[in-house]
């Protein structure tokens, strides 16, 4: 069984000895923490629309190899927990079909929510392996100076269009995370 995330962290697969694969049975547990930009910038291009559908596959991948997930959005008027260290299951797919773009980017709250959130759990659970998966186009009006969360993480940008402003990138690094474009991870 693949494991997609460990895989993407290390860059994009280029032949099959670059596929990390994942065992049954491991210990200590994993948490993949995964913050999806939804504000009504994500719309342009298919942008949210191909976001959705690797986060589909991610989702897959997590209830197989049977990690935890904790999945906040990151639209509207403030950012918003859809689970909060759960088993992956496939309910996850009905909340994905009805994900809509729309409102704001409270993006910077999510950061700081999540990073609260992830200061608890590691008190709680010491042994559990966490990941970061952000999935956004970087749209902000303003980007202050980020502190890293306190886990690995990667950033999809998902900003498309003739006009980019990159911020996903200054993003990625101030977090130190690893950054890939989705039209790197995309079949096609």
């Amino acid at each position: 069984m693949v494991n997609w995330l460990g895989t993407l962290l290390n860059g994009r697969p280029q032949q099959r000895d670059d596929l990390l694969f994942q065992l049954r049975t491991r210990s200590p547990h994993e948490l993949w923490l995964v913050i999806v930009d939804a504000s009504a910038s994500t719309r342009r291009h298919q942008a949210l629309s191909d976001a959705k559908g690797l986060l589909a596959q991610i989702f897959d991948d997590a209830y197989r190899q049977r990690a935890r997930l904790a999945l906040l959005t990151a639209s509207g008027a403030e950012p918003k927990w859809q689970v909060q260290g759960l088993k992956a299951s496939t309910g996850l797919r009905h909340w994905l079909d009805g994900l809509g773009a729309g409102g704001g980017t409270p993006l910077l709250a999510a950061l700081a929510e999540a990073g609260r959130w992830l200061a608890i759990r590691q008190k709680r659970f010491p042994a559990e392996q966490q990941r970061l998966l952000l999935v956004t186009d970087g749209r902000l009006k303003n980007l202050p100076i980020l502190e890293p969360l306190t886990c690995p993480g990667l950033l999809i940008d998902i900003e498309r269009g003739p006009i980019r402003l990159g911020r996903s990138k200054v993003l990625a690094a101030q977090l130190q995370s690893e950054y890939r474009h989705i039209d790197e991870l995309l079949p096609g």
